[in-house]
């Protein structure tokens, strides 16, 4: 039986090609695709190539990567044939873009943008570099209703899922959305990995660090990120095994 495993990068815009060489080492067959260049903004679901890997494999595996975490649970709860997915530091909502304070969801499905968490426009940060944790909890906060509204509806993932996340994640908090979709999804089958002093970003062993992406707090370090990604490796192994 083989397997196609969708790789999704995160906000820097890189595939995560390294990654995808240690999973095709694994026996996978792996696309990882640039899914933006641009704005993060009314992205088609549709426009992933699980059809590409559909054609090709008996099972299919989604995994992503903060924003591509985001996209993978989405895909997850809406294309039955995804058999697992995989979510690195993963959002329990939709989120959007803001372009000179004109807000916009990230995503669409069949023409329609999804509905969005949209960002507090009073938030400010006096870390540098910026950390954004309290700026995604805050919009949360202040707008509570569209929260409900954007909330991933991870209970139709049909499949099993895993989340890893580090405690000093600075980008958004991982952590709490990853313990939020598992009470989400009840009895349906969640996998949770976490570790206190890791960061938005977890390295699998022999993964190199990831460099680019917007100048941001990230968290963690990079012996901490290791760590989770340790942690997390025998578990994503058996995920993507079935």
């Amino acid at each position: 039986m083989s397997t196609g495993v969708l790789l999704l990068h995160g906000s820097s815009g890189t595939p995560d090609l390294g990654r995808a060489r240690i999973l095709e080492a694994e026996g996978y067959d792996v696309l990882a695709p640039q899914w933006f260049d641009g704005p993060i903004s009314e992205i088609a679901l549709e426009s992933f190539p699980l059809d590409e890997l559909a054609a090709r494999n008996d099972r299919l595996v989604v995994m992503g990567v903060s924003r591509g975490a985001e996209a993978a649970l989405l895909l997850g709860a809406r294309d039955e044939r995804i058999d697992a997915v995989i979510g690195l530091s993963p959002s329990a909502y939709v989120w959007g873009w803001n372009d000179a304070g004109r807000q916009t969801s990230a995503w669409t499905w069949r023409g329609e943008p999804l509905p969005f968490v949209p960002y507090d426009p009073d938030w400010q940060t006096d870390d540098d570099p910026p950390s954004f944790v309290g700026w995604y909890r805050g919009s949360l906060k202040r707008y509570a209703a569209e929260a409900e509204a954007a909330r991933i509806p991870v209970e139709r993932i049909r499949g099993e899922v895993l989340l890893v996340a580090g405690g000093d994640d600075k980008v958004w908090p991982s952590v709490e959305f990853a313990e939020q979709i598992a009470r989400s999804r009840g009895e349906l089958g969640t996998r949770t990995v976490f570790a206190a002093r890791a960061g938005h970003r977890p390295l699998f062993p022999g993964e190199q660090a990831k460099t680019g992406g917007q100048r941001m707090a990230r968290g963690g370090t990079v012996e901490a990120d290791r760590q989770l990604g340790a942690l997390a490796w025998p578990e994503i192994r058996r995920t993507l095994a079935g």
